[in-house]
């Protein structure tokens, strides 16, 4: 019998040789982490070394044409590393700082007792430090054992206009941080509101570092091979938005005084070129905010609540430019039709009223007068048409129309917080009224913008530039395309309605009455000779005191280059304050300039004070 060759002692040879193998493989791995790769040295061994953040500098904010609307200055933080610290003079400390002994006792006492949380980490001891007050420390620096300066850039507004727009940049809190796992730490600024907000990731660039050396004693020694491994920080990219920062200015100057919004927008791409809410946050009070949030937040005018985006009005009287558009689509009526006014509108015991003017009238003369009869005619013809089996489903169409033009809901712009305001349906008026128990008289007081429904002045100043487009429009928006910062596809769609596009000249006929047409005209304080602005009046009720001024408007009337919406809280008709503002903002834009003739209606404006009558 053949003999079998010893088994067990190549399975040995097999095994010490595995060994080998794998033990060669941990040394020399050991060696490439420990020796060779400063990398993985740098990071397990921070015990060591400490990390000085060097923040980037933001991004510039710009304005269409070049203007810088944001920038940046040099701010510095006192920093201190508590376990660093050693016996100092306080007397001095405070004299150099301009502080208190019991800040610095209340501070101290503080890092004592988190000093476990803390550790070895450096702390901000006082924010934003003058260059002055820096320079004093600077060359005493000697005499505080742990107390270093770290050097930031703080927003700096160069043009005077545009606070609540651009918003504001503040300190991260905890929750900032938990909502942005791994961007953030405590003592990081980020975009709160506005602009800074929407831009933040675009804006703020990348944090660096330097790394230096700590001894035995934990003392910081020096940089760590002279900075080889320091990482520089990289600055955030310029944006450039679609605001006209003299217009954004001027408009601001005309609302002054009162309470409302002006949005205005260039037809042709949907770019906003003016937004104000008023009153204003005023730039100085951005650059410190923490000094005047307190202010600002209790200031019962609320200047941090944007209206132009946030508050929902009743469009008043503007709406009626849909309700007509509506009901010739509908071909419920014809441009020709005359109905009959006679102070108003009258459905048995009750009555719309309505301003007293020559009657009966024509589509476009309803429109130029702002007749409220005219328009119930329209809507109770919409709701009652025998095209529908019922009021109701004639209504839901109707809402279909009124949603094409982007009302009920958010437009979708870049501007935080933007709300969508409300149009009521079908099954709101079921339920209040019970269903199929309402007729179109219940809800009459649509047909002249009043009763549920809501806009914001983004949205008025948006139906405006529908109607100078002849009936589409692009998703309103503040930014621009520019290099580092690409728009979104969607701001360069056009939103059609579900009018037909033919009908629009109609309306626009009666808008350019309203301004132009002289005796019976509801805007005639917005006429410009020359610039052919095209407009529509409304006086909003307001259960609450004064009635609210509204104004819509475009020009010219070919090739549209601005829409403009003002909203004046408590102004009255719609020709008193709105109107005149509008046109103001119209004339600034296209010419550059007020003409002498209108200077003395610029001067009213700019003098008069709503708030508090």
């Amino acid at each position: 019998m053949k003999e079998r060759p010893n088994s067990s002692l190549s399975r040995k040879d097999r095994l010490a040789t595995g060994v080998i193998i794998a033990a060669c493989i941990i040394v020399a791995r050991l060696f490439w982490i420990q020796i060779v790769d400063e990398k993985y040295k740098i990071n397990a061994d921070n015990n060591a070394m400490v990390y000085s953040v060097v923040y980037p500098t933001r991004g510039l904010i710009i304005d269409r044409n070049g203007e810088i609307l944001v920038s940046n200055d040099i701010a510095y933080d006192l920093m201190v590393t508590p376990s660093e610290t050693e016996a100092f003079d306080t007397t001095a400390l405070c004299g150099i700082l301009g502080i208190g002994p019991e800040y610095v006792r209340d501070k101290m006492n503080e890092y004592k007792a988190n000093r476990r949380k803390i550790g070895f980490r450096s702390v901000a001891f006082m924010k934003k430090l003058s260059p002055e007050k820096f320079a004093l420390f600077s060359e005493q620096e000697y005499r505080f054992p742990g107390f270093h300066g770290q050097a930031r850039t703080i927003r700096k507004y160069p043009f005077q206009a545009g606070g609540s727009l651009l918003g504001y940049v503040s300190e991260v809190d905890a929750g900032y941080i938990k909502r942005h796992k791994g961007e953030y730490k405590a003592g990081d600024y980020a975009g709160k509101t506005g602009i800074e907000a929407t831009c933040e990731k675009t804006l703020k660039g990348e944090k660096g570092y330097k790394i230096y050396l700590r001894n035995a004693h934990n003392k910081i020694e020096s940089g760590y091979k002279d900075g080889e491994y320091d990482k520089a920080a990289i600055p955030g990219n310029d944006i450039n938005t679609t605001i006209d920062a003299w217009l954004q200015q001027y408009s601001e100057k005309l609302m002054e005084g009162k309470a409302g919004s002006i949005v205005a927008i260039e037809p042709s791409s949907g770019e906003i070129l003016a937004l104000v809410s008023s009153p204003v946050i005023k730039v100085e009070q951005l650059a410190d905010i923490g000094a005047y949030y307190n202010e600002l937040a209790n200031d019962p005018m609320k200047p941090m609540f944007n209206r132009a985006v946030q508050s929902s009005y009743p469009p008043g009287s503007i709406f009626k430019l849909i309700n007509g558009l509506i009901g010739l689509q509908e071909g419920v009526f014809a441009p020709s039709t005359k109905y009959p006014c006679t102070k108003g509108y009258h459905f048995g015991s009750n009555k719309v009223g309505c301003h007293d003017h020559e009657s009966p009238i024509d589509f476009t003369d309803a429109i130029k007068m702002s007749c409220n009869a005219y328009f119930c005619y329209v809507f109770r013809g919409i709701l009652e048409n025998p095209e529908y089996p019922s009021v109701q489903a004639a209504f839901g169409k109707w809402e279909k129309y009124v949603k094409s033009f982007g009302l009920g809901s958010p437009l979708g712009s870049d501007i935080p917080a933007e709300t969508g305001g409300n149009v009521p349906s079908t099954s709101y008026y079921d339920k209040l009224y019970g269903k199929n128990r309402w007729r179109a008289t219940t809800v009459i007081s649509l047909a002249i913008g009043q009763g549920e429904l809501g806009c914001t002045p983004l949205h008025m100043a948006n139906l405006c530039a529908t109607v100078a487009n002849r009936g589409y429009y692009y998703t309103p928006h503040l930014i621009k395309d520019s290099e580092g910062y690409a728009i979104e596809d969607r701001y360069k769609e056009r939103h059609y309605t579900l009018i037909d596009t033919s009908l629009f000249p109609l309306v626009i006929d009666g808008m350019y009455q309203a301004v132009n047409g002289g005796k019976g005209a509801t805007a005639g304080a917005a006429a410009v000779e020359g610039l052919d602005i095209c407009g529509k009046t409304g006086t909003a009720e307001n259960p609450h005191g004064k009635d609210h001024s509204v104004f819509v408007c475009f020009a010219p009337k070919d090739d549209p280059k601005i829409a403009v919406a003002v909203y004046v809280e408590n102004g009255g008709w719609g020709g008193t304050w709105a109107a005149p503002i509008a046109s103001l903002v119209v004339e600034k834009y296209l010419r550059g300039e007020i003409s002498e003739s209108r200077k003395p209606l610029e001067e009213r404006i700019m003098n008069g004070k709503l708030i508090g009558e």
